[in-house]
């Protein structure tokens, strides 16, 4: 299968609908006016990606202020992602499963790993005008800094 290059700022975000942990559908053409931070993860169940789905519930107040709405993605089922969030306590923060086709939206978006049937760790924050305005892959082992993501949703303004 050949490898999507991974979206790039200044490019149209690639329209997709996926449940939520909750079995809701998150369409993210439906967003549009407001900003959309996906936040894309590995695997549920380990323990950086369960900082990375914390950070955002922890600053969902936040993400509200700036327009903005904050959802992880990763490759899981329903009801893996439903039993994840309720041992994380996420009550507020959409977990998007990207789990059939397999990993479409991650490849649409360039950011899945063939080679380990998953997505790449990688931020994506889309503005009110369905814009890719910000794109960073982390390494697997590494929880992204969530004041440096705030730090750029800030600098777009309020809106």
């Amino acid at each position: 299968m050949n490898q999507v290059p991974i979206i790039q700022p200044g490019e149209k975000a690639k329209n997709f609908s996926l449940k939520d942990h909750e079995d809701k559908t998150f369409g993210l053409y439906e967003h549009m006016g407001r900003r959309v931070l996906l936040s894309f993860h590995p695997l549920a169940w380990t323990p950086v990606c369960a900082a990375q789905m914390k950070s955002l519930e922890e600053n969902r107040e936040r993400f509200d202020q700036l327009n903005t709405d904050a959802v992880g993605l990763s490759v899981d089922s329903v009801p893996c992602k439903k039993a994840w969030a309720g041992t994380l306590g996420i009550a507020h923060t959409p977990l998007l499963c990207d789990f059939w086709p397999h990993g479409n939206v991650a490849a649409q978006y360039g950011l899945f790993r063939e080679a380990n049937g998953f997505s790449e760790r990688a931020n994506v924050i889309v503005d009110e005008h369905l814009n890719v305005v910000f794109v960073k892959v982390y390494p697997l082992h590494m929880v992204p800094d969530i004041i440096e993501v705030i730090g750029v949703i800030e600098r777009l303004g309020k809106k």
